[in-house]
């Protein structure tokens, strides 16, 4: 419970109509999860407009309304709370709300295309097996300590933010890691966090549809560390010709971490095959799980945090070589009689697709096939359907194109336009399956002993999402169940 005008001090208010000795139990953004005595705030959306739910939120129970635009007719009994920006508001009266947890942890973001859920999920659990209990917000699961919380976006809303650092804050956490996505960055999620490191992957195409120029995404991107106080860090990809636009306004301390040029942690790739990886890292040699230059990157990204957080480095490098990474990253299960190797991957633009495949070429120990299945999400950037199956072609021996999530689009007119630019000779090596799992089976069918098959673009996802139904759907478990109808 919370008092009105207790709160509005750490809020931009333009204007007040009504009682501020209202007290509060909850803040809400959507309409429909309001209850007597929350406090309702009016967001425009991208798709929709949270003015548009002001009465039926005081219908439910609000008694406290912040909005940009006021409406017409008010009730004595709201008070009215107009804002210049009401998404940056639900940041600050969320953190005011809930006691701004985030100052009392120490919270670091991580932000690029590629790698963020490995790279977060990887800091928890090597932060976890220092002896620190601590939190993650990743694409696939939030943890508060030990215990999960299935996630629903790559970065949840401002007010669910707070409210997750508020658990951890009370189960006790000390760090927190939190994969930062551009959009939740452009709508000011991310507002009131009190953030002591971000860390910068990579750039590629990706979110076009949103963005609209990559000029835009970099932008936004780079905010994260423009917004960075100065006892915090920024650590980037310094070998990513965007790593250190990154760092170009930021008053945070620089770091840097590569495997080709100059850096704070430099890093260099001894041996790289299906068992994992032998680096030398910081001067210091260590094996790793984890397999594919791609990952060399993330590891030591992982290992400048735990520096720059000042854990000594023999320890961490002890804790990375006994980890593995996040669920549907890189994922392998092996076809118990015929050997074929099925690789799932959440690489989803172009350059994650291109980095999983080179990766596998490298580790082929002669001319195995390479059968890739992919697909591109419907209702989200069409410019890159393409540039994936172009990439899929150039990389593999055999390309099945069919479904991702088509969500409202129709599947066959998303492969159409992933065809688009392929030639002829390039589409004597193409499948067109749109039922994913025929897909999946297609290439367990077409593969040899040793073989490799690529799932790509869904990894730890467990559903399919149809024409706005979500259908149960593992990527993994069709692997394994058409492997075992193999050798029957």
């Amino acid at each position: 419970m919370a008092i009105l005008k207790d709160i509005l001090s750490q809020v931009q208010v333009k204007s007040i109509i009504g009682n501020t000795d209202l007290p509060f139990n909850a803040i809400c953004i959507d309409s429909r999860k309001v209850a007597l005595g929350s406090a309702f705030i009016a967001i425009k959306g991208t798709l929709v407009d949270g003015h548009q739910y002001i009465d039926t939120a005081i219908t439910q129970g609000a008694t406290i309304i912040i909005c940009e635009v006021l409406p017409s007719e008010k009730r004595e009994s709201v008070t009215y709370v107009l804002v210049k920006d009401s998404s940056i508001a639900a940041g600050e009266l969320a953190a005011a709300f809930y006691g701004f947890p985030s100052k009392e942890m120490t919270v670091v973001g991580v932000t690029g295309t590629n790698g963020k859920t490995t790279v977060t999920t990887l800091l928890y659990q090597l932060f976890t097996k220092l002896g620190y209990k601590c939190g993650l917000i990743s694409t696939v699961q939030n943890f508060i300590g030990d215990v999960v919380e299935i996630a629903t976006h790559t970065t949840p809303d401002a007010i669910s933010i707070q409210s997750l650092f508020a658990k951890m804050r009370d189960a006790g956490c000390s760090y927190v890691f939190m994969e930062v996505s551009s959009h939740a960055i452009h709508q000011n999620r991310i507002c009131c966090i009190d953030f002591d490191g971000a860390v910068f992957t990579n750039i590629t195409h990706d979110h076009l549809d949103y963005h609209k120029t990559f000029d835009e995404y970099i932008r936004v991107k780079k905010q994260l560390f423009d917004q960075l106080p100065p006892k915090a860090f920024a650590l980037t990809n310094i070998d990513d010709k965007r790593g250190a636009v990154m760092l170009q306004n930021t008053s945070a301390q620089q770091l840097s971490y590569s495997l080709r040029t100059p850096a704070n942690i430099k890093g260099k790739v001894l041996e790289n095959n299906l068992t994992g990886l032998v680096m030398e890292i910081d001067g210091h040699e260590a094996y790793l799980r984890m397999i594919g230059i791609f990952n060399a990157y993330n590891m030591l990204a992982v290992y400048g945090v735990a520096k720059f957080l000042n854990q000594d480095s023999i320890e961490v490098l002890a804790a990375l070589s006994t980890l593995n990474g996040a669920a549907g990253r890189f994922e392998s299960v092996c076809s118990p009689v015929e050997k074929i190797l099925g690789i799932v991957d959440y690489a989803h633009t172009p350059d994650a697709l291109l980095n999983v495949l080179a990766t596998i070429q490298q580790l082929r120990q002669n001319d195995e096939q390479i059968i890739t299945v992919i697909g591109c999400g419907g209702d989200r950037d069409k410019a890159k359907r393409p540039l994936m199956a172009q990439v899929a072609v150039d990389k593999s021996s055999k390309t099945i194109l069919t479904s991702d999530n088509p969500r409202s689009e129709n599947p066959e007119e998303i492969l159409n336009e992933m065809e688009a630019d392929l030639t002829f000779a390039q589409k004597r090596k193409v499948l067109r399956i749109s039922d994913r799992k025929e897909a999946i089976k297609t290439a367990c069918t077409l593969a040899n002993p040793g073989d490799i098959i690529l799932v790509a673009g869904k990894g730890h996802e467990t559903y399919q999402e149809i024409k706005g139904v979500r259908h149960h759907f593992d990527d993994k478990e069709i692997l394994i169940e058409a492997f075992t109808i193999l050798h029957k």
